[in-house]
């Protein structure tokens, strides 16, 4: 039993004064004189044993009265937790993920979500509700009913370290609230798993939803195979969770018609093929039918026309190696000596290879810096001997510059794999024993120079890089090095030249960052727009001199085929299709979680948080026993002789 008011409870100890009186008979008695002795004993006998037993039962009656009259004031009640001097704040993380489209018992698992909470919430009681594309903070339910009937499903997945995190920020800074922050989700295995940290001033609930049937079908992802002059190969992949599949129809659309479609037999992966125009424009989708997800049963991909990057080589070396690698079918090579040199080629290019120069005129150094600076993209590669002034009066600009030349045998032993050049799937695996290739001579680099892309033997860099420039710190020709004749020269020459102009991919994910480059010389204020039907997108993006850097993150949001356009002119079509992670229904048991409160409803839960914060008032019953006792009292007083 607890108090509201418990400080009434010392006026107790007043009950102890009326006791003492009783106890000492305070009163004094009067001598009245008396001439028949033995009937006065008699009298006085009966009268003292009958008087003692109706003083007693009277005090006792008024202490019970007294002292049911000062519970009834200190207010006693009865309740699970302390809650009658607290307010209770309720904040509500909503998993809306695609992975909520699956059907639980009573339906969909997100709609069935949103119609038991509002039908367990009082319309009028402060809540607060996250989801994964919206928050709604100290509302009721009756203000954002409609918001919830109308919630969809967001491409976006939320960590759950991030769904915390978000929900925490919602309660207010008050130490006198009790705190239930309730999880509702399907809890899909992540990176990382659903474990937050025990917090005192927080009460964790989770209500685990679960599908009836995990089975489901995705067009995982697609990619060009092979190619030649006349033709693509497109390679599709398939995933599935559940019971084999022996007969899966896979349709190819273009521009909304179908040109091609097979059927495929599928365990837990499959892969087809199909082949398309190697010259020809393609605004594709894959699609497949399956009753369970529907955000995974299409793919949408883009070809676009094939739009060859613009490399410009200057030096009088041999350059037969770059011809090899930079081909006529991806690439406009072009060759000047230094003497010979059309300036105005510059800004038309996207690579600038200077090879083997044995200094950088100063002229050349200014021009090369303003094409650094408005997004192209320079390969060093220095002689054996180099006038060392010269070159970093250009390098300088880029964090990066020579020291002195070592004439000693150094082997490549080791590569970053993690930089842009090779983490796109250019090694199939790290590679920890292959034929080294070394240099004879080498140029040692300041201290401040970034970490490489390949490095010697003893760390320092081989191939560096930093601000859009490119640094080999040894010659290439035959006679220093047989870097050429190594594996690894075309992978990183090419890629080189394939990151100085990003053209759109095959397609890319809703919510990731992505960029890409559109050829396009835009007018003063001009921007690029996406457009997909009737929705028209700004996105950010960044205006050079013959190029302009688009970038997505946040937008767009609906997968699809989307075009570039200037003025209403169509440039390029770029496609986006929702992230794939949430394809694989398996999930996590949440049911061992210490310091979580789990339910496998929703109903259930808040019929638990009602019991527990309910106050059973018990004053009442003390004044009905006062009253009780004060008849009491009154019935003794009148009829006891």
């Amino acid at each position: 039993m607890q108090f509201k008011y418990p400080e009434l409870l010392y006026a107790l100890f007043l009950l102890v004064i009326p006791l003492i009186v009783h106890l000492f008979q305070l009163r004094k008695f009067e001598k009245v004189p008396f001439t028949n002795v033995a009937f006065l004993k008699s009298v006085a006998i009966k009268t003292r044993k009958s008087s003692q037993l109706k003083k007693w039962l009277t005090l006792i009656t008024r202490l019970l009265l007294f002292a049911a009259i000062i519970f009834a004031f200190s207010q006693p009640y009865f309740s699970k937790n302390n809650t009658l001097n607290k307010t209770t704040e309720t904040v509500i993380y909503l998993d809306n993920s695609f992975s909520m489209q699956a059907k639980g018992d009573s339906g969909i698992l997100l709609k069935r979500a949103v119609q038991d909470i509002i039908t367990n919430i009082p319309e009028n009681e402060k809540i607060s509700v996250v989801t994964n594309s919206e928050t709604f903070k100290n509302t009721t339910i009756s203000a954002i009913k409609n918001n919830l009937l109308q919630l969809a499903h967001a491409p976006n997945k939320v960590s759950y370290k991030t769904a915390t995190l978000k929900s925490k920020n919602l309660f207010n800074k008050s130490l006198n609230s009790i705190k239930n922050l309730i999880y509702i989700s399907d809890f899909q295995y992540q990176n990382e798993e659903f474990n937050p940290e025990s917090d005192s001033l927080i009460n964790f609930y989770a209500v685990k939803l679960s599908p009836v049937n995990t089975q489901n079908v995705a067009i995982d992802s697609a990619y060009i195979s092979n190619a030649n002059p006349t033709k693509l190969e497109l390679t599709v992949t398939l995933k599935n969770s559940g019971n084999a599949i022996e007969n899966l129809p896979v349709s190819l659309l273009n521009n909304g018609n179908l040109i091609a479609k097979t059927s495929t037999q599928i365990d837990n992966e499959a892969v087809i093929t199909f082949n398309l125009p190697a010259n020809d424009s393609i605004n594709g989708e894959l699609k497949i039918s399956d009753t369970h997800l529907q955000f995974d049963n299409a793919l949408f991909f883009n070809i676009n026309a094939q739009e060859k990057i613009n490399v410009l080589v200057i030096g009088n070396e041999n350059s037969s190696f770059l011809k090899r690698i930079y081909t006529e079918d991806e690439f406009e090579l072009s060759n000047f000596s230094l003497n010979n040199l059309d300036y105005n080629r510059i800004n038309e290019q996207n690579l600038i290879v200077l090879n083997e120069l044995e200094q950088i005129p100063n002229t050349l150094s200014t021009v090369l810096k303003s094409f650094t600076n408005s997004g192209g993209t320079v390969l060093v590669i220095p002689p054996e001997n180099v006038i060392l002034e010269s070159y970093n009066n250009f390098l300088s600009t880029y964090s990066l510059g020579f020291k002195v030349k070592i004439p000693s045998v150094k082997r490549v032993t080791t590569i970053n794999y993690s930089h842009p050049l090779y983490n796109n799937g250019v090694f199939e695996k790290r590679i920890t024993n292959f034929q080294y290739p070394k240099v004879n001579s080498f140029y040692n680099l300041q201290s401040n120079t970034p970490s490489g892309i390949l490095l010697f033997e003893d760390g320092k860099p081989f191939l560096t890089e930093n601000a859009n420039t490119y640094l080999f710190t040894a010659a290439l020709n035959n006679v220093n090095s047989n870097f050429k004749s190594s594996p690894l020269i075309v992978p990183t020459l090419y890629n080189i030249a394939k990151n100085s102009f990003k053209v759109p991919k095959l397609y890319y994910n809703v919510g990731a960052q992505n960029s890409f480059e559109i050829k396009v010389n835009l007018q003063q204020d001009g921007v690029l727009t996406l457009k997909k039907n009737a929705e028209s997108i700004i996105p950010k993006q960044q205006t050079f001199n013959n190029k302009v850097v688009v970038s997505t993150d946040e937008i767009p949001i609906q997968a699809g085929i989307y075009t570039v356009t200037n003025n209403g002119i169509a440039l390029k079509n770029v496609s986006y299709n929702y992230d794939r992670s949430e394809s694989n229904l398996t999930y996590q048991n949440i049911d061992n979680l210490a310091q979580v409160n789990t339910s496998n409803s929703i109903t259930e839960l808040f019929d638990t948080l009602k019991s527990e914060t309910k106050v059973n008032a018990l004053w009442k019953w003390f004044v009905i026993f006062a009253l009780i006792l004060l008849l009491t009292e009154m019935l003794i007083l009148k009829y006891f002789k």
